[in-house]
This record gives structure tokens, sequence and C-alpha cells, in this order.
């Protein structure tokens, strides 16, 4: 069974009087433990189907199914606790919690997500920043870290409750090439180790180098697939302007 999977799926905005088609027609299917990635220019609909995949967006058309609930069906709040417990998130600008430790910001999510006891919770945190190389850095605070130590918070904050999907909106975008590539090597060996699916929107020619399933979208249509698989009678969509 794949881990996600899309038929005719589309979203379409309401910008005054006129529909916008940011996403039409696009399938595709995922398998687990993929380290895939939607790429493209800006507008070209990629954030908005990574948005819809992290139910942080809603369809207006077709099926998606992530981790076999179709969350086209998830109102508000279902989504809101499928999202919790199911999928982590990385951003390009790292979206720490200013005032909070990197052990506080990794910890964050088992307090108000998932609730979990104060002594699972330390073995759990402490596990993670061992992982990505900053136990010795988790008494301080973001602004006293530099841009790849935060990004490594942010990967372990995306996998302490160990989510079996992880969606990385440009998450090297802010980085200097030598970081961008260690914390791509980062995230591949953490998906070797727990199984991890992660899913790109980015067009960092180092991420699509290194992702081992493409999905190239331009106006919200499917232009080329490498590495993966759509399922049949792929329908292609038109016009887009959301990226």
């Amino acid at each position: 069974m794949s881990l996600i999977q899309a038929q005719a799926l589309e979203k379409t905005y309401r910008a005054g009087d006129v529909d916008v088609h940011a996403v039409r027609g696009v399938d595709f299917t995922i398998e687990a433990a993929s380290f895939a990635a939607f790429v493209g220019p800006s507008g070209s609909g990629k954030s908005t189907v990574l948005n819809m995949i992290g139910c942080l967006d809603h369809p207006t058309g077709g099926m998606l199914k992530v981790l076999d609930t179709d969350v086209s069906l998830l109102n508000r709040e279902t989504g809101a606790a499928f999202r919790g417990n199911n999928i982590g998130f990385i951003f390009q600008d790292f979206n720490l919690v200013p005032v909070l430790t990197a052990y506080e910001n990794v910890e964050y999510p088992l307090i108000m997500v998932q609730d979990w006891p104060a002594a699972d919770r330390a073995k759990r945190v402490k596990e993670l920043l061992e992982a990505v190389g900053m136990s010795d850095q988790a008494d301080k605070r973001p602004d006293q870290l530099s841009g790849g130590q935060k990004q490594r918070v942010a990967v372990a904050r995306a996998l302490v409750a160990r989510s079996k999907l992880v969606l990385a909106d440009e998450p090297t975008a802010n980085l200097d090439h030598d970081t961008a590539y260690r914390i791509i090597e980062l995230l591949k060996g953490m998906r070797d180790e727990y199984g991890t699916t992660f899913i790109f929107s980015t067009h960092d020619p180092k991420i699509m180098g290194e992702a081992e399933v493409t999905f190239t979208l331009e106006d919200g249509r499917m232009q080329t697939l490498n590495g993966g698989s759509r399922p049949p009678d792929t329908r292609i969509g038109s016009e887009a302007s959301h990226g």
C-alpha cells in the first residue's frame, strides 16, 4: 500500500471574481520511506500540493489519501489531529520558538500536541538531539545558534513524535552550500534509521539531485516524473498561480 495516493487532485482559490486553479488534475503515488521532491518554479503549485498533503490546505477536487486516510474528507479539527499525530514539518525559516531553548523547541510537540509523560519526553528529546548532533547545544536559544544548527533542531522537532511523514518546504533555502548538503545527508540518514518518508517542495538543485523520486510541476500541471509512479489514466490539469 502506497503511503500517499492522489488522483485528479485539484485546488482552486477564489481571488475576487476569478477562480485561480493552483493545482488541477494531478495524479501521483509516493511509497513509504521515500526521499521525494515536488519541484518547479514559483507559482508551479508545488507548495500547494505539500500543504494539502500536510492538511494545512483542503483539496477542492479529486482524492488524496495519506497513510490510508482520505484527507479531503477531514475538517479543520480532525485534520489538525491527524497532522499532529502523523506529520512533521521542516520550514525554510526554521520556525523555532525564539524564547525556548533547543531542548524545549524539540520537546514542544510532545507537550502541546501529544501530551507525552515527562520521563518519556526527556528520553525521546535527548535521543533526537543526539541523533542530529545537537546534544551540546540543548540549552541554547535560537538566536545563539547558526542557521545549520537551527535546521538540525527543526529536524529533531519534526521527528520527535515518531512522525511517519515529514514535509519540508524549501528547507535549504536559507543555508549556505556546504551546510545545505550536510542537512540533506542528515535527513537521508534519519530516513534510513527511522524509515521516515521525506517530501520536499523546492527549486534547490541540491535537493533535486539527491531526491530519489522527483515530481516536476508547472502551472499546476504534472510535467515530468523521475523515479516514482502515477496511477493509471493520469489527468493533466492547467492554469495555476500558487506555488
